[in-house]
């Protein structure tokens, strides 16, 4: 029983006491100390005063009337509470983690632009906070702090300033008694009035605290206040600040303004506390009563502005206040922007916590925009998402895209599934996603739709199933070599092309090669060119083989096997003409919007997609709007093309042809084990093909030789020639007329000349 009532109650305290933060010794009472609570590791300040050793009887009533003061006092800008012990010993007061502002001060660097920007920023939010704090308790509640200086101003992780030390507070009732401070070094900071007694009688009950804003503002710009006299000398104050400062150090205190009347001069424009970031936080604060125009303007502008804040500002103020938005406020797709810009900021761990449950909640969402906005953004989120997340939360909406009647939504639906491959189970991508693959690459009326699904197979067939693969691949990019769309054709032998590790030596030459084949008489010479630049490759590699049967395994050692990072890494980029770059800016069309949503998606994706145009959603889809078998009549339209790495396409008119022989340097994309390839396309807008140009080469042996045509004779005795004559006059009529056509409509323009890339036909 006597050790019960003998017990240190300090041992049972549920917090954990770290190192000491030096420097305030000067201007607190206490020793400010770093903290954890015990249990869940939440960092924590702890303000120690030691009442035996260091603290005489005075200084223990001051801290616990400042204890019990902060206890009661609930504002943002004050010192939150949180806990306290007192023993006999010592007195323990608990709080949010914070650190002094001359720490901060400190950190920026005045060296680099960006940095001073930033500093100043900090510097506006955090006196602006100051003044709020300073309204609250003068106006609101009738209290003085008498203590207004750096030393009592401290900084939590966000980056908000917060009012500490009320050791010195009085009703606004005494204000014309001035409390006596304990500690010296407050003594420079006291108003006139406290040794002109006559100038009491006509104090406010601000006019105390104001005397010390004006203190703080001196010494945050110009370092610790050395004595009274100094505040006559502006120093570093700025321009903007420097009328305001003035009033508030002025000998009359009647002629110190009021705090609310601080924040109303400098919030005007071209005050001091007009700025982006003050702007930026007051507005998300009040975002539940805006208007959902000033919503979308507020989140598009947003993105442009994150790199000049503070960085602990916009990680633990602004995207906190984005996430309630989102849940609270009705923000929409619109956050996902700068959503996922300030996402980069946070560890894995937050990002898991924080973000993936607003992205699981929006894929929900049945608003299509919304919808279209967060497949645009996949691959910025979708390292971050857990298989089981993807699985069970996300991939179960995005089947619905897959049947949607909006093209877009399909289109972005096929384009998803290469960032998401790598984490879908084996039913979901070997059954669910192949099921409408097929259905999309054989159906679908959108030709741009097709060729994307035919790429998309390509860029996935690494994650595939090794037995699904052998069954699906050949099967689905022969398809496509049957397409009536030209991109279509030529995206099956690129595809072909880049998988081509995965197929055994006589599928290439019993399925492979008969149906690549076909294609070299094909209507349109890009199709022709690449079809010849393929089988090339093949046949090298089976030339190999057969110099060498020996090498049969080796060219067959991927066939079976599974997905590994090398492979993923060269299925990532090859073709990436389709994906990325089918769907840029073709002719915009003012009508083409999300049907039943409103407005066109604003702008801000920072992917190559269809939405990058704040006034029309564009789709590949628009390029096939009229029938396949009128496309190769149709004369060549060329509208705004998005600017490539590469040089541009120019079409020569006096060039014979049919109007698809664009001449280009083309550059390498990607390296791949055995072959390399170069891809390229030029995007429009209706219905036209999209060229392109790869070159099929083996880097090693082999894959660089050309035909010997002197090597080929027609065979003797083939009952099939005067059929086969027949038909190669009915193209070559077809030709002439195509380009009787074409000579006609060019005649007709007012240009005339060589039509260049992105110029537009009258």
């Amino acid at each position: 029983m006597w050790s019960f009532f003998s017990r240190d109650p300090s041992k049972e305290f549920g917090y954990e006491i770290l190192e000491q933060l030096t420097g305030t010794e000067e201007y607190m009472l206490w020793k400010l100390h770093k903290g954890k609570k015990k249990g869940t590791g939440e960092s924590v300040s702890v303000f120690i005063l030691d009442a035996k050793t260091n603290g005489s009887d005075t200084q223990t009533e001051l801290a616990k009337s400042a204890l019990k003061r902060l206890k009661t006092l609930r504002h943002p800008n004050i010192l939150t509470y949180i806990d306290s012990l007192e023993t006999e010993k010592c007195l323990y007061l608990v709080t949010e983690y914070v650190e002094p502002l001359q720490f901060h001060l400190n950190s920026y660097s005045t060296d680099f632009p960006q940095s001073k920007q930033q500093k100043e920023l900090f510097i506006a939010w955090g006196l602006f906070q100051v003044v709020r704090a300073l309204k609250f308790l003068n106006n609101d509640g009738n209290l003085q702090h008498n203590s207004i200086c750096l030393g009592n101003i401290l900084v939590n992780t966000a980056g908000e300033w917060k009012l500490g030390g009320f050791e010195n507070a009085t009703p606004s009732s005494l204000m014309n008694s001035l409390p006596i401070k304990i500690l010296p070094s407050f003594e420079k900071y006291d108003p006139p009035e406290k040794v002109d007694s006559s100038k009491l009688k006509s104090a406010t009950k601000w006019s105390a605290d104001m005397w010390g804003l004006g203190c703080l503002i001196w010494e945050v710009f110009n370092g610790p206040l050395k004595s009274p006299s100094s505040l006559k000398a502006l120093g570093n104050i700025p321009k903007r600040l420097a009328s305001v400062y003035c009033e508030l150090v002025g000998a009359n205190p009647s002629s110190r303004p009021n705090p609310s009347d601080v924040l109303t001069i400098c919030r005007k424009p071209g005050g001091y506390f007009h700025n982006d970031l003050v702007e930026c936080l007051l507005f998300l604060e009040e975002i539940q009563i805006k208007e959902n125009t000033e919503k979308a303007q507020f989140f598009n502008k947003l993105p442009s502005l994150l790199d000049s804040f503070p960085e602990n500002l916009s990680r633990h103020k602004v995207l906190p206040q984005l996430i309630n938005a989102f849940e609270f406020g009705n923000a929409g797709a619109a956050i996902l922007t700068p959503l996922f810009k300030l996402g980069s900021l946070l560890t894995e761990e937050e990002y898991q916590k924080r973000i993936v449950p607003c992205v699981v909640k929006l894929f929900s969402s049945p608003d299509r925009a919304t919808r279209v906005r967060l497949l645009q953004q996949l691959e910025h989120f979708s390292t971050h998402l857990l298989p089981v997340t993807v699985n069970d939360n996300i991939f179960p909406h995005i089947l619905s895209g897959f049947t949607d009647s909006n093209p877009i939504i399909r289109e972005h639906t096929v384009k998803s599934i290469i960032f998401l491959a790598p984490k879908l189970n084996y039913n979901n991508l070997n059954v669910e996603v192949l099921k409408h693959f097929a259905r999309l690459q054989s159906k679908d009326e959108q030709g741009g739709i097709r060729t994307n699904t035919t790429v998309c197979l390509g860029k996935v067939a690494s994650f595939l199933h090794p037995q699904i693969r052998q069954k699906v691949l050949v099967s689905a990019f022969t398809r496509a070599l049957r397409d009536p769309f030209p991109p279509a054709r030529i995206g099956g032998v690129l595809a072909l092309a880049a998988t081509q590790q995965y197929y055994l030596l006589n599928q290439i030459s019993h399925q492979v090669l008969p149906a690549m084949c076909v294609l070299t008489g094909d209507p349109e010479r890009e199709v022709r060119d690449q079809a010849f630049k393929v089988i090339k490759g093949f046949i090298s590699k089976l030339e190999k083989v057969s110099e060498d049967p020996s090498l049969r395994e080796c060219m067959e050692a991927d066939v079976n096997a599974n997905a590994s990072p090398n492979v993923t890494d060269m299925a990532s980029t090859w073709a990436g003409w389709a994906v990325s770059a089918v769907t840029s800016k073709f002719y915009k069309s003012q009508g083409s919007q999300l049907p039943d949503q409103g407005p066109s998606l604003p702008a801000g994706s920072q992917t190559t997609s269809a939405t990058q145009n704040p006034s029309v959603v564009e789709t590949t889809v628009e390029a096939t709007r009229r029938s396949d078998s009128e496309s190769n009549e149709e004369s060549v339209q060329w509208g705004n093309i998005n600017e490539l790495s590469l040089s541009s396409n120019t079409v020569d008119d006096k060039e014979e042809g049919d109007g698809w022989d664009i001449q280009e340097d083309w550059a390498p994309i990607e390296s791949f084990e055995q072959d390399s390839f170069a891809t390229k396309v030029t995007n429009i807008r209706d219905k036209t093909p999209v060229p392109l140009n790869t070159n099929f080469e083996k880097e090693e042996s082999g894959w660089e030789s050309t035909w010997n045509t002197n090597n080929w004779t027609s065979p003797e005795g083939n009952d099939k020639d005067e059929s086969r004559k027949k038909r190669e006059e009915k193209r070559i009529q077809r030709q002439k007329e195509i380009e009787a056509k074409r000579s006609a409509r060019q005649g007709a323009s007012s240009g005339g000349g060589a039509l260049k890339l992105g110029g537009k036909k009258m």
